[in-house]
């Protein structure tokens, strides 16, 4: 009888360490997959939460009073429909409003009427003067910082941020002049846009450059969820809109000029398109060719409202008539509601009650083993180095091993 028993456990514990070494391959296989599958869909899957703006200017020296402008200008427009300040990155290579050739202090101007002075009170410079160079414009972009490096200087953006990147300056065939005296190549901007996808820094991200031959820039992007447009294509030049006598210089470019043109006419509750944005550019009145690359990008531009990048992030709800007409129809209905009608619902409140209550009970025995079994996979599901989790179960299979060897003697 005692040789029946022991045959028995040893039959039972073989059988044991078989299961667990089902158990542990499966496991370590649906991980895998899990992890590998869950990079590549989480750019897909994660909402839009949140716009940031990084505006760069690149230029330094009283002739180039214009790129100045273009980045403020777009600075004024994307806090206007709604970016706060605490989500843009200003960088401004030199200080046209203090210059001593400025006519006029502390004021800069993208227009010859001066009606509107684009260096107010409001302006939150973030890297001015020697600050903007190359290293410190891919820093913002990796989020590379040294420790000292405020939060303010820093982008705080995550795999929901919708980010414009907007850049004006001298350029030429796939670089961008930092100061004149050092340059972004296109094989930089695509190394750091690669790195900000692979730390979930952006969901989509548009790229907007105003700069001679500013398409070829883009020609070594790789990096899904990124949507490029430049001035002016290979061996074209991006001309300044118009000169200002007062000042002396060209204020403005011609791009940034019809693109302000076209967000001017907007509000932060218009819902114009990337495509109508893009379609607007004449090339006869910018005397080069806009053109934009979206190969990687997967969304229609009719579908994208431009307020996605240059804009709040908010839920627009349209109605036919005024808000308050709607909630009076609505409040008025509720209170026209009969006793009876009244009653009818809480019978069928206390019937479904009823009812969930008998399924309940019935059911009450099958979730025994699948509440097991979720609660296995919830301890497991944490653990994210597959390696680990075969050791603890090697480990957690020497208890059996003794058993079954103690029982063979």
């Amino acid at each position: 009888m005692r040789f029946q028993i022991l045959n028995f456990l040893k039959l039972s514990m073989k059988a044991l360490v078989i299961l667990l070494l089902i158990f542990l391959t499966n496991i370590s296989h649906s991980v895998a997959y899990s992890s590998s599958s869950s990079s590549s869909s989480s750019s897909e899957t994660t909402m839009h939460t949140n716009n940031w703006a990084v505006l760069v200017c690149t230029s330094r020296f009283w002739f180039n009073y214009r790129h100045m402008a273009n980045t403020l200008s777009l600075y004024r427009t994307v806090k206007r429909l709604g970016i706060p300040d605490e989500r843009i990155i200003l960088m401004l290579a030199d200080d046209m409003a203090c210059n001593a050739r400025n006519k006029y202090p502390a004021q800069v101007f993208n227009n010859e009427n001066h009606r509107l002075n684009l260096y107010g009170d409001n302006v939150e410079v973030d890297y001015r003067g020697y600050e903007v160079n190359v290293e410190n414009f891919l820093r913002v972009l990796t989020g590379r910082h040294e420790a000292a490096v405020p939060r303010s200087k820093r982008l705080l953006s995550d795999e929901g941020s919708h980010i414009l990147l907007y850049m004006t300056g001298h350029g030429g065939d796939e670089f961008l002049k930092f100061q004149d005296s050092e340059e972004l190549q296109s094989h930089d901007l695509a190394d750091a846009v690669k790195q900000m996808k692979e730390k979930h820094r952006f969901k989509e991200l548009l790229i907007m450059v105003d700069t001679c031959q500013a398409y070829t820039l883009f020609s070594q992007l790789q990096s899904p969820g990124v949507l490029a447009i430049g001035s002016s294509m290979k061996g074209e030049n991006s001309y300044s809109h118009h000169l200002d006598s007062d000042v002396g210089v060209s204020v403005v470019d011609r791009f940034t000029f019809y693109t302000l043109a076209f967000f001017e006419r907007l509000n932060i509750y218009d819902n114009a398109s990337l495509s109508s944005l893009f379609s607007s550019y004449n090339p006869n009145l910018l005397m080069s060719t806009a053109h934009y690359r979206m190969d990687l990008y997967k969304r229609h531009l009719e579908e994208v409202p431009v307020t996605n990048f240059f804009g709040s992030v908010m839920k627009t709800i349209h109605t036919d008539s005024a808000y308050r007409s709607q909630a009076n129809k609505f409040f008025g209905s509720k209170t026209k509601r009969s006793l009876d009608q009244s009653i009818s619902d809480i019978d069928r409140r206390i019937l479904r009650n009823s009812d969930n209550e008998d399924q309940l009970s019935t059911e009450e025995h099958f979730h025994g083993v699948g509440q097991l079994w979720n609660t296995i996979l919830s301890k497991v599901n944490p653990i994210e180095s597959i390696d680990a989790f075969v050791c603890y179960g090697l480990v957690s299979m020497l208890p059996l091993l003794i058993v079954s060897a103690w029982l063979s003697l």
